[in-house]
């Protein structure tokens, strides 16, 4: 028997089982459902046909932002300064069409004492305000619905929710 399996010669050849109707060209598609609903070929007006990808555009965080920012507003203030010195020079007398903008407000100057009300935290499922927290998992939640779903939560994806809170996930 077992020769009888290793033998090749006893299968049919493949494909000489299935027999293929001869497509004599009368037979015409008919597309499915999925098919006429599709937008795949559907001409796209808000995309731009000639936009091509900048590659040498890279992303920055917010510390490089705020730190350009910083080294941008130290370079106008150093400006503004010369062109008083150099008005005050020539005239000795501060010229009106020389602005000091010394005291408008930007979003570096502006300084805030710490709130006194106690810091809000959010439900890690929907976003909304979390009065409640779960024991177990950590996860803040706002009622009991979401309760529920976090009690059928498997560890690993409790620990991906605290991930992406910030927190250090130890999950019971």
């Amino acid at each position: 028997m077992h020769e009888m399996w290793g033998c090749t010669d006893w299968w049919p050849p493949k494909g000489a089982t299935k027999k293929k109707a001869a497509n004599d060209g009368s037979t015409t598609h008919t597309p499915t459902l999925a098919e006429q609903l599709s937008y795949l070929q559907s001409p796209r007006p808000f995309k731009n046909p000639n936009y091509a990808k900048n590659v040498n555009r890279r992303t920055k965080n917010l510390k490089t932002i705020l730190g350009q920012e910083r080294e941008r507003e130290r370079v106008e203030r150093e400006r503004r300064r010369q062109e008083r010195d150099q008005a005050m020079d020539v005239d000795e007398v501060p010229k009106e069409s020389v602005e000091t903008m010394e005291d408008i407000p930007t979003y570096l100057s502006i300084e805030a004492p710490p709130s006194v009300l106690p810091q809000r935290h959010y439900c890690d499922i929907t976003g909304l305000e979390a009065p409640y927290t779960d024991p177990r998992t950590g996860l803040r939640y706002h009622d009991k619905s979401v309760y529920e779903l976090i009690k059928n939560l498997s560890p690993s994806a409790a620990k991906d929710y605290l991930a992406a809170r910030g927190v250090n996930p130890i999950v019971r």
